[in-house]
C-alpha cells in the first residue's frame, strides 16, 4: 500500500497519457504526505560559475573573464547569507561549477591566494562559516563527489544534492546535451549518490527532461535512484525539471517538454517511487502554469528566495510567495516552509547529521522537523505587536505575503470588542467564508461533539494542524471551552517558594539545579530555612494569598522528613493556607529515603497539612522521551503511581506537560492519553497545565540536542487539543503566562484555556531557564489581561472554589515584597548518604 510499482509495471506507464495518471498520483501523495505542501525558504550561492563541463543547454557556468574573480570571496558569501536570514531563509544553497581548477588555471591561482587547494576545500570553509554566523543550513550542489568528499561536506551541511538528469548513456556522445562533459556521465552521478549513501547525508537528486531522453529512460533513472535509496535510506527527494532552452547554448533552439509532458512525469515518478517520497518540481520553470504541477502529485516546490534570483535559470523568477500559497490552496492543500533536510532526517540526527551541524538544524525545526513559522520563544520577552504578528514574530523575518500563522485574536466573534480596542473581524482576516477542513482533522472534531474519545492518530493529527486545519482545531477547543466553563476566566492568588536549587537528578532541560556539574548557570547554591519558607507564606497570607506552592531540587540529604517538617511548620502558623507541593519525584524520592510505602508516606503528608499537589515533573509521559531528557527521573509508570495513590488517599493534584524539546505529536498524543486514562480512573486531575520548554539555559539545547522549545502554533495547539482529548475528563486548562508571556497566555484563552494559574509573587525556575516575564502578575494585572479578551475575571481557591471575601479584597493593592533570602546551602551543614534514590534507573534496570 503506497508502494512503487514494480519495474515491469513502471515501464508500462510510458504508453499512458498523463491524465490517466494524475488520480492515482494524487491519491499516494496524500496518503504518504496529507495535504501538506512544503518548500525551502532560501537563498543562492552562485560560488563560483567556471565549470570543467560544457553541458548544451547550461547558461549557469562560463568561461573566465578578465578582471573578475573566479569565485566569490567569503565576505561576498557571509553578505548574501545574512540577508537571506534576516528575510526568513532557512536554507544556503551552495551551487557551483564542478571542479573548475581541473580546467582553468585562473581557478587554480586564485584557489592558491585563498590557501586552498580545491574547489571543494574552498566551499568546505565558505559553508563552515555560513553555518556558524548565520545559522542558515548550507545544501551544497558542488558537482560529482568522491566518498571522502561527500564526507568532508557533511560536517559542514545539512544536506547534498547532484541531480542524476539522466541515465542515458547515448546523450554524452558528440552532439549531444552531455558531449565533452565528463561529470556528466550517469555511472559518475550514480556514483556520487552511491557514496552519499555510504556516508550518511541526506541526498537530493533528480531527472531533467526533454533533453533528448525517452519516457522508458526516465523511468529506467527514477528506478536506479530508488535502488540506491533501497540500500541506504538517503534519497530524502526527487527533483523532476523540465528543459528550458537559452539564448547563447548549443541548444538555444532545441524544442522544450510541453508542460503534458512534464504533468506525465511527475505522476510517473509518484507511481513508481511510491507514496512516501518527496517530489519536487519547480513552479517559476512552468510560469503560470505552475499550479498544475500540483495535479500530477508533486508534494514540494523546492527553494524560493526573496533574495536571491535563480541563478541556474535567471530568465525564470520564483512566483512570490503569496501566489505560491494560493496556488496551492487553490487544490485543497496546505503550504508550509521546510528546512534544507527533511523531517525523517531530522528525526534521526545521529544517523543522519554531523555532530557540528545538528544543533543548528535542531535550533531551526518545530515538532514535526519541518521548519518554526516564527521567532516565537517561550520566555522571552516578545509580546504581541498587533494582532496580526503573533509572539516573537519579526515582520522582516518573513517572506512579503506569506501564508502567516492564523493569529489567535482573529477566532473571536465579529466586532466583539474588548478592553481599549477590538479584535480584528474574522473577514479581515480571510475566515469569512467556510474554510475547507481535512478530512482526518474533520472527523476527529466531529468526534469530540459525539462526545466520542480520541484515538492516539487523532490526537496526533490535531497536533499536526496547519493553516484552516489550525483554525478549525482553535475554533472548536474555543466552542467547548465556552460550552464547559462559560466566559469566566479563574486565577489563584499564591506564592511560588523553591527551597533549593540543589538537585542531584540531572535533567537535561532543567536550567535550575545547581551541582558540581551545573557551575555555568546562573546563581549560588541555596536552601531556604523553614523559618523564611514560613515568614513567605506570612507575607503572602498578608497579600490576599490562599495558597502557598512549595517545590525545589532534591539535596542528596533530603529525606522524606524534610516535606514533612515544611508542612507542619506553615500549618502551625498558617492553618488556612492551602499547601500545595511536591512534585512525583519528591514525594517518591521521600517515601524511598523512609522506606515507607508511596500510600503511607502520602498520607503522613497529608495529615503534617498538604493539602494537593503540582503536576510536575511528568515533562512527557512517554518512556522513550523520558530516557532522553531524565533518563534517572520517576518513569511514566511511576509518575502516575503517585499522583493515582494521592487521589485514593484523598489529595487533589493537577497535571502538566513540558514540550518542544525531543518529543512531537506522537508522544504529546500519548501523555494526553495517560492523562485522560489515570483521570477515568481515579478522578482526581483539577486541571492540565502545558508548559512549554525554555530553551535558553537548557543544559539539553546548549549541548545542540533539543529544539529551541515549541513554536507559537504548536504551543497555542496544546492548550486547545488538550482541551479537546481530555473532555470530559478534565475541564480546566491553564495557560501559563510565566511561558507564554501575557500576550500568548492571552492566545491560549482564546485556544480553549479558561485558567491562567497564579500569580506567584516569586519565580525562579524559569527563570533560571532564561524566562524574563517577571515573577509576579499581580492581581490587578492578572484581571485586566483577562478583561482585554473580553473575557471575565475570577479569583479561586486550588480548588477552583470561591476565596472568602476578605482574601480577595486583600490581593489587591498588596505591598511590595521583602526581599527574600537565600542562604548558602553550605549554612545547613546536610550531610549526603551513601546511597541515592534514583527511580528510572532502578526501574530501566528492574
Amino acid at each position: 500500500m503506497g508502494e512503487g510499482l514494480a519495474s515491469v509495471e513502471a515501464f508500462e506507464l510510458v504508453a499512458e497519457p498523463w491524465g490517466s495518471l494524475a488520480g492515482e498520483a494524487r491519491r499516494l501523495r496524500e496518503l504518504g504526505h496529507g495535504r501538506l505542501v512544503t518548500y525551502s525558504p532560501k537563498v543562492f550561492i552562485p560560488l563560483t560559475k567556471l565549470c570543467r563541463d560544457v553541458c548544451g543547454y547550461c547558461t549557469f557556468a562560463r568561461p573566465p573573464r578578465r578582471g573578475e574573480p573566479a569565485y566569490m570571496s567569503e565576505d561576498e558569501v557571509l553578505e548574501v547569507a545574512h540577508a537571506g536570514a534576516v528575510a526568513g531563509c532557512r536554507e544556503a544553497l551552495f551551487t557551483l561549477g564542478d571542479k573548475p581548477e581541473l580546467r582553468y588555471r585562473v581557478a587554480r591561482d586564485e584557489l592558491a591566494t585563498r590557501g586552498c587547494t580545491t574547489t571543494l576545500d574552498y566551499l568546505v570553509r565558505c559553508a563552515r562559516l555560513v553555518l556558524e554566523e548565520t545559522g542558515l543550513l548550507p545544501h551544497v550542489n558542488p558537482g560529482v563527489l568522491s566518498r571522502e568528499d561527500a564526507l568532508a561536506l557533511r560536517a559542514v551541511s545539512a544536506s547534498q544534492g547532484l541531480m542524476l538528469e539522466t541515465t542515458a548513456d547515448r546523450l554524452a556522445e558528440r552532439g549531444g546535451p552531455h558531449w565533452a562533459s565528463p561529470d556528466k556521465l550517469p555511472a559518475a552521478r550514480l556514483a556520487t549518490i552511491e557514496a552519499a549513501g555510504e556516508v550518511g547525508v541526506p541526498f537530493t537528486t533528480g531527472i531533467l527532461i526533454g533533453i533528448g531522453e525517452t519516457r522508458r529512460e526516465r523511468i529506467d533513472a527514477l528506478l536506479a535512484v530508488r535502488e540506491l535509496d533501497g540500500r541506504f535510506g538517503h534519497v530524502q527527494e526527487v527533483i523532476v525539471q523540465n528543459f528550458r532552452a537559452k539564448p547563447g547554448t548549443r541548444m538555444a533552439t532545441a524544442a522544450e517538454p510541453p508542460l503534458e509532458e512534464l504533468l506525465w512525469t511527475c505522476a510517473a515518478a509518484r507511481l513508481v517511487l511510491g507514496a512516501s517520497w518527496n517530489i519536487q518540481a519547480p513552479p517559476n520553470l512552468s510560469y503560470m502554469d505552475f499550479p498544475r504541477l500540483l495535479d500530477a502529485g508533486i508534494n514540494d516546490w523546492g527553494g524560493i528566495s526573496p533574495v536571491t534570483v535563480d541563478h541556474v535559470n535567471p530568465e525564470a523568477p520564483w512566483p512570490e510567495l503569496q501566489r505560491l500559497g494560493e496556488a496551492t490552496h487553490s487544490r485543497g492543500l496546505e503550504l508550509t516552509p521546510r528546512l534544507a533536510v527533511y523531517p525523517e532526517y531530522v528525526a534521526a540526527p545521529d544517523r543522519w547529521l554531523d555532530p557540528a551541524v545538528t544543533p543548528h538544524v535542531l535550533a531551526l525545526a518545530d515538532g514535526e522537523g519541518l521548519a518554526r513559522e516564527d521567532g516565537w520563544a517561550a520566555g522571552a520577552p516578545a509580546e504581541f505587536e498587533s494582532a496580526e504578528n503573533p509572539p516573537g514574530r519579526q515582520p522582516a523575518a518573513l517572506f512579503k505575503g506569506a501564508p502567516s500563522l492564523l493569529p489567535a485574536a482573529s477566532l473571536q466573534d465579529k466586532n466583539e470588542q474588548v478592553g481599549n480596542g477590538s479584535v480584528p473581524k474574522a473577514s479581515s482576516l480571510g475566515l469569512a467564508r467556510p474554510a475547507p477542513v481535512s478530512a482526518p482533522v474533520a472527523e476527529a472534531l466531529a468526534k469530540v461533539g459525539d462526545e466520542v474519545e480520541l484515538a492516539e492518530d487523532e490526537i496526533a493529527e490535531l497536533f499536526r494542524a496547519r493553516g484552516h486545519d489550525f483554525a478549525a482545531v482553535v475554533q472548536a477547543a474555543d466552542a467547548l471551552r465556552r460550552e464547559v466553563c462559560g466566559d469566566a476566566v479563574t486565577y489563584v492568588v499564591t506564592r511560588n517558594i523553591n527551597y533549593t536549587n540543589v538537585c542531584y537528578f540531572r535533567c537535561g532541560f532543567c536550567a535550575f539545579s545547581k551541582g558540581k556539574l551545573a557551575a555555568n548557570l546562573r546563581g549560588a547554591p541555596y536552601l531556604v530555612p523553614l523559618d523564611e519558607i514560613v515568614r513567605r507564606c506570612e507575607e503572602a497570607w498578608e497579600r490576599g494569598g490562599t495558597e502557598v506552592c512549595l517545590q525545589g531540587g532534591i539535596h542528596p540529604a533530603f529525606t522524606g522528613d524534610f516535606y514533612v517538617d515544611i508542612c507542619r511548620a506553615i500549618k502551625e502558623v498558617l492553618p488556612d493556607l492551602h499547601v500545595h507541593a511536591f512534585s512525583a519525584l519528591e514525594v517518591w524520592q521521600g517515601a524511598a529515603t523512609l522506606e515507607l510505602p508511596l500510600r503511607d508516606y502520602l498520607a503522613r503528608l497529608q495529615a503534617a497539612g498538604l493539602a494537593s499537589l503540582p503536576g510536575t515533573a511528568a515533562e512527557i509521559l512517554d518512556d522513550e522521551i523520558r530516557a532522553l531528557i531524565c533518563p534517572d527521573k520517576v518513569t511514566t509508570e511511576q509518575w502516575l503511581q503517585v499522583h493515582e495513590t494521592a487521589h485514593e488517599v484523598g489529595l487533589r493534584s493537577t497535571t502538566t506537560i513540558m514540550f518542544g524539546h525531543v518529543d512531537g505529536p506522537r508522544n504529546w498524543a500519548r501523555h494526553l492519553l495517560r492523562l485522560r486514562e489515570q483521570q477515568q480512573r481515579s478522578g482526581g486531575f483539577t486541571e492540565f497545565v502545558p508548559l512549554p520548554f525554555v530553551h535558553m539555559e537548557a543544559p539539553i539545547y546548549l549541548h545542540g540536542r533539543a529544539r529551541r522549545g515549541p513554536t507559537f502554533r504548536e504551543s497555542v495547539l496544546m492548550h486547545a487539543v488538550g482541551r479537546l482529548a481530555l473532555h470530559p475528563a478534565i475541564t480546566n486548562i491553564q495557560a501559563s503566562w510565566v511561558k507564554l508571556g501575557v500576550a500568548g497566555a492571552q492566545a491560549a484563552l482564546r485556544a480553549g484555556a479558561n485558567d491562567l494559574g497564579g500569580t506567584l509573587m516569586n519565580e525562579s525556575i524559569s527563570r533560571a531557564a532564561g524566562a524574563s516575564h517577571g515573577q509576579e502578575l499581580a492581581p490587578e494585572a492578572m484581571e485586566a489581561a483577562i478583561r482585554n479578551v473580553g473575557r471575565a475575571p475570577r479569583q479561586r481557591t486550588t480548588l477552583y472554589g470561591e476565596p472568602a471575601p476578605e482574601r480577595r479584597a486583600a490581593s489587591f493593592g498588596a505591598a511590595p515584597l521583602a526581599e527574600p533570602l537565600n542562604p548558602s546551602v553550605n549554612d545547613a551543614n546536610l550531610e549526603s548518604p551513601s546511597r541515592l534514590v534514583r527511580p528510572g534507573l532502578v526501574s530501566a534496570a528492574g
